[in-house]
């Protein structure tokens, strides 16, 4: 393979002419290598790691983690420590393996952190099983779309992310020096990150009360500007980038600095207690106002946009389900298994795969709290949502990059609440059930998307269909234990919902689902109605809803340290007046940026360990409040001027 490509063929970027074909990077006729313990190794190890980084970031920021493209590099970078580098193919399987956890997480982080709020009991089992099952029915349901989607829809569908990826695996060499810098990052997010987290060594959350000011606004107009110091949550920013991470911060500037001293304002003079508070708003502090009061309207919001999402997505809900029947039914009838290329999985295998799943998630109804006939209920509840909601996500992912997750899982939920409050099973059992199904289909469509970028990946590089769709569920499997661990290790340390670990999806769903399906009216109406209204108002404007509302609900210092990213981002790609070294500054910023999430999550996720163990007691250092955050102040400014530093070491 010496004189392999380094670069992709102008078919890739297009469409085919009638009669054209596409050559990949690794013809049909060669097969170098590409399992080998090495390849699954290394894969298994990346879907370890991002597992428990992306738990802990998608529970702390409401915002996932995108592991396909940090992989790829990665993989390539390892391949310089061994005597024999490995090939391109190997390091197709390493990214598709690996890229396993951030699917399976972004599924699972939904609904399963739900349970704990609704005070459900949830055990290892219940959030491995429904993650694994949800992932597997993810692949399954994508296996007979392979053909359509990667071949047929060639060039219609763009695949953004996969082509990103795609050109990594391939550039090689300029990948491997990336990984250097990759990897410098993330040590230096984990050291910062756990000299907070365990070792106290500054503040985390800056209130500006050391130099006067914060206690000053506070006290004076009941608003609150803070910033979290966390590297992991600065990178997250970098990434989103200025436009998005503005509109995030704009929601926590509406809850902070207006809506929260609106509500002071308007009942401090009052001596009566407005539910959902349980004292006077004239007792409550700015942090009791919004999490009594805003936070709700916030929810409102999240969940108005995933209906808006839904509404929206109906006509494409519609044609990618007519046009993926048809796809499964040409590809059946055109199957070239000789092929090495355009080796799928044997159709059998795939449909006795998915009976068992289903038999499986009976059974596992059926041993929890419903009897036979809810249990026969959810499981085609769980099946039939899952095929249609595969096509709609792997679509969405080839067309522009992005799957409509929320919306989709939000509408799973409502109709499987009123299906089964309609067969007499409510309160927590029909919660629990309800909420098992959603999150199993989360996980479906959520690993179905990402599954499209890998196998897409495969086909412009030259790798085996059948290798890929083999070890994609070994991925799923390692993912879906080290996520149950993360999430237990995290709910352990942590309140789910809280200000520390806010869950926002998961705070949408358990409020949602508790009116639809609770004793009583889980959510204050009003408020949540608010937030729909705010949301139908943001799409009207052409604002992203979503964005915005979970700015609303997120802690105000959460989302200025994301605000914070996106400047130092704007600022690096304006570092320059030459457009392709601006551009190479960008790259390199988003490399830091990855290095610092990573880094900084895996950082918490080790605190947390240490916490559960009653570590974090002897270790932790303690001094003076002011100076704490002081000393916090001057290291989150360093921090930034070596992020910006760092990502300009490209001449020019």
């Amino acid at each position: 393979m010496s004189d392999q490509p380094t670069r992709l063929s102008p078919e890739a970027y297009r469409e085919l002419k009638e009669g054209e074909t596409y050559h990949p990077i690794v013809p049909a006729s060669e097969s170098p290598l590409e399992i080998t313990v090495r390849s699954v190794t290394i894969g298994l190890i990346m879907a370890m790691v991002f597992s428990l980084a992306s738990a802990y970031l998608a529970l702390k920021t409401g915002q996932g983690m995108e592991a396909a493209i940090p992989i790829a590099i990665i993989a390539i970078g390892i391949a310089n420590v061994f005597a024999r580098k490995s090939t391109i193919l190997e390091n197709v399987i390493i990214q598709s393996i690996g890229a396993a956890s951030s699917a399976v997480v972004a599924g699972a982080v939904f609904t399963i952190p739900a349970l704990y709020m609704l005070d459900i009991e949830v055990t290892f089992w219940h959030i491995f099983l429904t993650a694994f099952f949800g992932g597997c029915l993810g692949v399954l349901f994508l296996i007979p779309l392979r053909d359509y989607l990667m071949v047929r829809e060639h060039g219609k569908l763009p695949f953004p992310e996969a082509m990103a990826t795609t050109e990594i695996l391939v550039a090689g060499e300029s990948a491997g020096r990336q990984a250097k810098t990759l990897a410098w990052a993330a040590l230096v997010g984990f050291v910062f990150d756990l000299c907070i987290l365990t070792f106290s060594f500054w503040k985390e959350v800056i209130t500006f009360h050391a130099v006067g000011l914060g206690r000053w606004i506070e006290r004076r107009f009941s608003m609150a500007f803070r910033i979290d110091g966390l590297s992991a949550i600065v990178g997250l920013g970098y990434i989103v980038g200025i436009k998005y991470a503005s509109i995030i911060a704009a929601g926590s500037f509406l809850s902070f600095l207006v809506l929260i001293p609106l509500v002071k304002f308007i009942g401090g003079g009052l001596d009566i207690v407005i539910p959902p508070g349980d004292v006077p708003i004239s007792q409550m502090s700015v942090d009791d106002i919004f999490v009594n009061y805003i936070r709700l309207i916030g929810i409102g919001g999240i969940a108005g946009a995933g209906i808006m999402g839904i509404i929206r997505s109906i006509p494409s809900i519609g044609q990618s389900f007519i046009l993926g029947i048809k796809g499964i039914a040409a590809s059946r009838g055109e199957e070239h298994p000789d092929v090495r290329t355009e080796r799928n999985l044997n159709m059998r295998d795939v449909l006795i795969g998915i009976a068992a799943i289903g038999v499986c998630l009976w059974l596992f109804f059926r041993g929890g709290v419903a009897d036979s006939l809810v249990a026969t209920i959810g499981v085609l509840l769980a099946l039939g949502i899952s095929f249609l909601f595969t096509m709609v996500a792997a679509r969405a992912i080839g067309l522009i990059g992005t799957n409509p997750v929320s919306g989709m899982t939000l509408a799973t939920l409502i109709i499987t609440s009123v299906i089964l409050t309609r067969v007499g099973l409510s309160g927590p059992p029909g919660m629990f059930i309800a909420l098992i199904i959603g999150g199993v289909v989360c996980t479906a469509l959520a690993t179905a998307g990402a599954f499209a970028t890998d196998l897409k990946t495969g086909y412009w590089i030259g790798a085996t269909p059948k290798n890929q769709q083999t070890y994609k569920f070994l991925g799923v499997l390692v993912s879906a234990v080290f996520c149950a661990l993360a999430m237990m290790l995290l709910a352990n340390t942590y309140t789910f919902g809280s200000m520390e670990m806010p869950a926002p999806q998961a705070s949408a769903m358990k409020e949602i689902i508790y009116g639809l399906m609770g004793p009583e009216a889980g959510v204050q109406w009003i408020l949540f109605s608010f937030g729909v209204i705010i949301s139908a108002i943001l799409w009207m404007a052409g604002v992203p809803a979503l964005a915005f509302a979970l700015g609303m609900y997120l802690p105000i210092q959460l989302n200025t340290a994301v605000l914070l990213g996106g400047i130092i981002s704007w600022f690096v790609g304006r570092s320059s007046r030459d457009e392709k070294v601006a551009k190479e500054r960008k790259a390199r910023g988003i490399l830091v940026a990855s290095g610092f999430i990573a880094g900084g999550s895996i950082a918490g996720v080790v605190a947390a360990v240490f916490a559960a163990l009653g570590w974090d007691r002897i270790l932790g250092v303690s001094y003076g409040e002011n100076a704490s955050e002081l000393v916090a102040i001057g290291m989150l400014i360093a921090l930034s001027l070596f992020m910006y530093h760092y990502s300009k070491r490209v001449k020019g």
